[in-house]
């Protein structure tokens, strides 16, 4: 019998809460938070999930509810929204999340293995999220599946086509991270789901469209919602309330109408110029017919002050408004001011349907088509764009006309024929109605979901069928409980060939055997390739983590792969210039830089001669900035020079704080001037008995133990005093 299965969705952006969300809010807030919100709801009641956790950003921001800085918000027993905070505590728009998504990435690590909750499944939503199922796929060894919701590609390439500059666009929508993610996500997602066959297409732009699996599975709606027009709703105090939504609706609608009993044509949207309204105003306005027909009705988002909204909203909404002037349509057409979405929309539909009216859709393209289903549930008929999903819609629920939607002739017979014909409207009211139930529910959007998901986790023994290009993390050894973290220098520490590595042998065996309670770091101030070459020669086991280039670089170990933690580059970014810095160092005439393969983003390394060392000259070189810099001299002959953050034991913290390693477990052992910082706070410190003048002046305390042999045999000293081996 296959386990139930624990899924992680990841929707970033936006806004996500359990007691209702803020769709039309703006653009960050619309189908695909809906979506999302609705998927997450609808997996954790199927019965092969044990849970789902839904992963988001933490905001704490007055101007919002205090609801979005609840770290978890448990929806019901097997649903919890998760929220991480990184960049800050103000609402921001997707575009501004780029820069910060390492540090989402470190949170989630670090939230999922404080609260031991390790996903069987990850599931991203939009470019962003597919950024960080990818790292965090990499680094937990967690198959992922992606959802695009909409592509940057296509976005940049509209935009451009609309005059602006290359350079203007970058700095705005950060189109280069954006779409350098949702190639990663083609090559390294387990597949892709889509709504349509159609849209499996669009992915065409990419590069790595050919390595991507693709899997076409219409979205649902909640069918207890998005019922038909007839139906009455059995709970008595459930009616009441839908009763008194009806009458504000209603109430809505018909304040701005001279006739509002007469069907109307129904329109909602975003204020988007790509959702083509003012095409319908200029069909409706010019016949004269139809205006005696119907009403017109348009609910295109929700505002307070068109002045006070966006550019593009505000220039949309102006149009709207003078079209509607232009053909003088007051008393036959409503643009009301605000609906409440989460509660009114189905209701709106279920209006319009008693009206006997039709839903208009006339988008350039649709990807899916959402609207088009949720009227069609409703049992009211639709006039819909032919291109997109609307196409593989109708034919399959017989529920409506396509249309060009730019062709307004079409688009007026369609709106004539629909509202004209009796027996025409009724087949495709009732058509709608069962269909929808049959083909879109979420009930059977989940099925295949989760059928699709257990099957790609059976053939893989549960790590995803795609042969991973991201080198796979020994998870099993993060994942474990550790009590004791052994971190060691390795030169003079570890080894001292001068002294024929006294302890060698005996301390890797230690190692090589230890049990899965004890972790072992190497923190050297070689870089990655000096460090792996020693782990060769000395065949030394594995580390799980090895902290390198004076504390600048942290690596995970499995087999002969090395991964980068992103987010500790990250968190090193901040305040960091590194080509001022060598610029202001070129006065200094005693230090000699070193070789380019001892630089690296974080370090500037030289060479010095002891006698020669003067520290307030450094000082007065780095100039105001200074105190951002740490200066490091070791061994009398190396100096680097790092961001302050940057530093052996801020890495190890780093470390401890994302694995859930407590601090006290860990020992750290040293031999000289950079191995001081591994030795504060409640970690325990050992000093090799050939230590560097620098630590000369140190004795055994509670937390730090300078034993009297050397290199390795002094570090095993330090492990029996510290109770660690016998």
């Amino acid at each position: 019998m296959m386990k139930k299965l624990r899924i992680s969705l990841i929707n970033i952006h936006g806004l996500l809460k359990g007691s209702g969300l803020e769709i039309g809010r703006d653009a960050d807030n619309g189908g695909q938070t809906k979506y999302v919100y609705e998927l997450a709801e609808f997996l954790s009641q199927h019965k092969d999930v044990a849970h789902v956790d839904l992963y988001t950003r933490l905001i704490d921001d007055p101007a919002l509810s205090p609801e979005y800085a609840v770290p978890v918000e448990a929806v019901n027993e097997k649903l919890d929204i998760r929220r991480i905070p990184f960049l800050g505590k103000k609402y921001k728009s997707k575009e501004q999340l780029w820069e910060g998504l390492d540090t989402f990435v470190s949170g989630v690590v670090q939230h999922i293995k404080s609260h031991n909750i390790y996903p069987d499944w990850i599931h991203s939503h939009y470019g962003d999220a597919g950024y960080a199922a990818a790292e965090l796929s990499s680094l937990l060894n967690i198959p992922f599946a992606h959802t695009g919701h909409s592509l940057g590609f296509y976005k940049k390439k509209k935009l451009l086509e609309s005059g602006q500059s290359e350079e203007d666009l970058e700095k705005k929508f950060k189109f280069k991270a954006r779409i350098a993610a949702e190639e990663k996500t083609l090559e390294l997602s387990e597949f892709i789901v889509t709504s349509t066959e159609q849209e499996i297409e669009t992915y065409k732009a990419y590069k790595n469209f050919e390595i991507a699996k693709y899997h076409a599975i219409s979205p649902g709606i909640d069918t207890r919602k998005f019922v038909p027009y007839y139906y009455t709703e059995a709970d008595n105090d459930k009616h009441l309330e839908e009763a008194q939504r009806k009458y504000w609706v209603s109430e809505s609608i018909s304040k701005f109408l001279t006739n509002p009993h007469k069907p109307f044509i129904l329109a909602l949207s975003r204020p988007d110029r790509h959702k083509n309204l003012h095409t319908l105003i200029d069909v409706y306005g010019k016949d004269k017919e139809l205006q005696s027909i119907a009403n017109l009705v348009i609910f295109a988002g929700i505002r307070k002050d068109i002045q006070k909204m966006p550019e593009s909203e505000k220039d949309v909404l102006t149009d709207l408004l003078l079209l509607m002037d232009k053909y003088d349509l007051y008393g036959k057409m409503a643009i009301p001011k605000k609906h409440d979405v989460e509660n009114e929309v189905s209701i709106i539909y279920r209006h319009a349907a008693e009206k006997r009216g039709v839903f208009v859709n006339l988008a350039l393209h649709e990807n899916f088509g959402l609207t088009v289903i949720e009227s069609a549930s409703s049992g009211l008929p639709v006039v819909v764009t032919k291109n997109g999903g609307p196409s593989e819609i109708i034919p399959v629920c017989q529920n409506g006309e396509l249309v060009n939607p730019q062709d307004e002739n079409q688009i007026k017979k369609a709106l004539r024929n629909v509202l004209t014909d009796e027996n025409q409207w009724k087949y495709y009211s009732n058509n709608g109605a069962i269909n929808i139930q049959k083909h879109y529910s979420w009930l059977s959007h989940v099925n295949q979901y989760v059928e699709l998901v257990n099957e790609n986790l059976s053939l893989s023994s549960g790590a995803g069928i795609k042969k991973q290009h991201y080198p796979a993390i020994n998870i099993d050894r993060l994942k474990r409980k550790v009590e004791n973290l052994l971190v060691s220098d390795i030169d003079g520490t570890l080894i001292e060939p001068k002294l024929s590595n006294p302890g060698l042998k005996e301390l890797r065996e230690h190692l090589t055997n230890r049990t899965d309670k004890m972790a072992f770091a190497l923190a050297s101030g070689r870089n990655l390739e000096l460090v792996k070459k020693v782990i060769k020669e000395e065949q030394f086991p594995l580390p799980d983590f090895i902290i390198c280039s004076v504390g600048t670089e942290i690596y995970y170990t499995n087999g002969n792969d090395y991964v980068l933690d992103k987010g500790w580059a990250k968190f090193l970014s901040g305040r960091w210039k590194r080509d001022d810095i060598v610029n202001k160092l070129k006065a200094v005439k005693w230090i000699k830089m070193q070789e380019d393969e001892a630089q690296n983003p974080f370090k500037i390394s030289y060479y010095y001669e002891q006698e020669n060392y003067n520290h307030e000259e450094l000082i007065a070189a780095l100039g105001t900035g200074w105190y951002k810099v740490n200066i490091i001299p070791s061994h009398g002959q190396f100096l680097d020079f790092i961001p302050k953050r940057a530093s052996k034991g801020n890495a190890i913290k780093f470390l401890c704080r994302k694995w859930a390693i407590p601090l006290m477990n860990v020992i750290a052992a040293g031999d000289s001037g950079n191995d001081i910082d591994m030795f504060r706070g409640p970690i325990k410190g050992i000093i090799v008995g050939n230590r560097s003048l620098e630590l000369a002046d140190y004795e055994t305390s509670k937390s730090i133990y300078v034993a009297k042999t050397a290199a390795s045999s002094g570090i095993l000293e330090g492990l029996k005093h510290y109770k660690i081996i016998k």
